[in-house]
């Protein structure tokens, strides 16, 4: 838990992630939406910074300066993307908190864009170790966002005190991730109910005690 937490903390401090402002704001937010669309479009193994530069109508020295590889400008995406990401919901219950974050995933897989940029990246963590670090950065980010919920149903009793908020969190992902990057079976509203609802019954039963 603790190298989860410190993993979120440090999400922004990857190679290329300080926020700037006036022109420089403009010009990453052009830079890292070409970057995003290529990944949507072409995939990792067609990001080529001359071309996002050419999409973004920046100059290719301002890219390659500020960024200089590929593996920082995904990493700076990755942060961009935890920093925009839609904050945790809070219902008053778990099952309703874990059901929020269920279809939020499940909209986001399934967004025409932001669901091909998810599988290009899932992919080319798989070969390249510096978007691996990136994309662990950015899912610790967002599963400490979500972690609360499950301290807060720790508190009002609905959970053992001994629950880990981040394997409850992961567990409402996992099923979500696993259909669409294995299956062809369509990742619909039903497919989120039932995640969230097992997540939910597995956590009451004490099946995501943590360890030690």
């Amino acid at each position: 838990m603790a190298n989860e937490g410190s993993a979120a903390a440090n999400a922004g401090a990857a190679l290329g992630t300080v926020r700037p402002g006036g022109r420089t704001a403009r010009v990453r937010a052009a830079v890292l939406r070409a970057a995003g669309d290529v990944l949507a479009e072409e995939g990792f193994a067609r990001l080529d910074l001359a071309e996002v530069a050419r999409r973004a109508e920046v100059g290719k020295t301002t890219v390659y300066r500020r960024w200089g590889t590929v593996a920082r400008l995904v990493a700076d995406l990755l942060a961009d993307m935890a920093e925009q990401s839609v904050p945790r919901a809070d219902t008053g219950t778990l099952l309703g908190d874990l059901r929020a974050n269920a279809h939020l995933v499940r909209r986001t897989l399934t967004d025409h864009r932001q669901g091909p940029l998810f599988r290009a990246l899932v992919a080319a963590a798989a070969g390249d170790p510096e978007t691996a670090e990136a994309l662990h950065r950015f899912y610790a980010a967002r599963v400490e966002e979500w972690a609360p919920c499950v301290r807060q149903a720790v508190g009002r009793g609905e959970l053992p005190p001994d629950t880990d908020p981040f394997a409850v969190i992961r567990a409402v992902s996992a099923p979500l991730y696993y259909r669409v990057l294995t299956t062809d079976a369509p990742l619909d509203e039903a497919a989120a109910e039932q995640a969230a609802a097992a997540a939910e019954a597995a956590a009451r039963a004490g099946v995501y005690a943590a360890a030690g």
